[in-house]
């Protein structure tokens, strides 16, 4: 599977189940960053066709996953 085709229901999970899986190599063997441009074109593309409880769902896990990105972005500078 490469993020171009992500599996089917990725995009119904909780938030904190999406940002880990968006983090994940499995779904972003480029890294979290690859996976945050993943979930910016799903939340772009489909905004108009979301609910707003299933909106406030995916940019909670769009912070979630920011959040992420910025520590592994410290980590690595720290080293």
């Amino acid at each position: 599977m490469d993020a171009t085709s992500p599996h089917v229901g990725l995009f119904t999970m909780p938030p904190q189940a999406l940002a880990d899986s968006l983090a994940s190599k499995e779904i972003s063997p480029q890294g979290a960053a690859a996976g945050m441009r993943l979930l910016t074109f799903y939340i772009s593309h489909s905004a108009k066709r979301l609910t707003p409880s299933r909106m406030r769902s995916l940019e909670k896990a769009r912070k979630l996953l920011a959040a992420r990105i910025d520590r592994e972005l410290r980590q690595k500078s720290a080293a």
